[in-house]
């Protein structure tokens, strides 16, 4: 028996299982980003410059090798807020706060938002994470001040000077208000899709944090968060939601269970349906 040669062949196996797996999870990440749509026509130029390399049309093919190396750093201009987030995931910067602490940030939350959705006050809350949200965001009031319930009703109510705009959570504290966050720039949304929830889309897009949005026209609680919107929540779902993303969980030991935490993490509920249309 060839030991060497069969020594190669193993090399080989191993490096096409990590490059398969690195392939599936970089797709898995950019997935229903605003970067989907460009991966797709990535792919679909790669496979052509393929086939006119496989049909000899050299033409084609010498301007199609000379154009990737443009591409490429396209790509990382394109991809430069997921990669961003993707890299504050990878350090897992979530160290400053015990579960007894979360769970009591999440209370604060839910209770707030339970008690403006009966009164159809709208809302926008950014929970941050490991991305500092002061460096995605536009103006803002400084405020620093303990996060409760009442606190967070008086910003948003309607004849407060600053119930404009989202509101920034860092912790058990109420960062800043009258926040103007990135709108998304998704064309495949609802049209009926107002500017909060659009709003709660974009922050995700480019960061870490989780958002909760009121509507003001019909009272209903949704959530986004990794460039997803759940629209139609209830307490339960919006508390369990939380916990999941916020409450700090033991971390995995093995490479294995790392990527199969972070596969869960990148899986959302499908959203709930709307009997009626938002449109704030």
């Amino acid at each position: 028996m060839n030991w060497s040669l069969l020594q190669e062949h193993w090399r080989n196996v191993v490096e096409i299982l990590l490059l398969a797996v690195g392939i599936y999870y970089a797709l898995m990440f950019v997935r229903g980003t605003r970067g989907w749509s460009v991966v797709l026509g990535f792919l679909l130029l790669l496979a052509f410059t393929l086939i006119t390399d496989k049909l000899k049309l050299e033409v084609l093919h010498t301007l199609l090798e000379r154009f990737f190396p443009f591409s490429a750093l396209a790509l990382f201009i394109l991809f430069q807020p997921e990669l961003r987030r993707m890299l504050s995931e990878l350090g897992n910067l979530r160290l400053f706060y015990t579960a007894r602490e979360q769970r009591e940030n999440i209370e604060v939350i839910v209770q707030t938002v339970e008690r403006l959705a009966e009164v159809r006050i709208g809302a926008l809350i950014a929970i941050e994470q490991a991305i500092h949200l002061q460096e995605i965001v536009e103006s803002g009031i400084v405020v620093d001040c303990e996060a409760t319930p009442e606190m967070l009703e008086t910003i948003f109510f309607p004849n407060n000077a600053i119930h404009d705009g989202g509101v920034i959570l860092r912790g058990d504290r109420i960062a800043f208000a009258a926040c103007i966050f990135p709108l998304t720039q998704r064309q495949d949304l609802n049209k009926s899709l107002g500017t909060r929830h659009r709003a709660a889309i974009g922050l995700t897009e480019e960061t870490d944090a989780v958002v909760v949005a009121v509507s003001e026209e019909t009272g209903l609680i949704s959530y986004a968060y990794k460039g997803q919107l759940v629209r139609g929540v209830s307490q339960e779902e919006l508390r369990a939601f939380l916990t999941s993303v916020l409450v700090k969980r033991s971390k995995p030991h093995t490479a294995l269970e790392w990527m199969k935490q972070w596969s869960r993490d990148r899986r959302l509920p499908a959203a709930p349906a709307v009997q009626k249309a938002e449109t704030d």
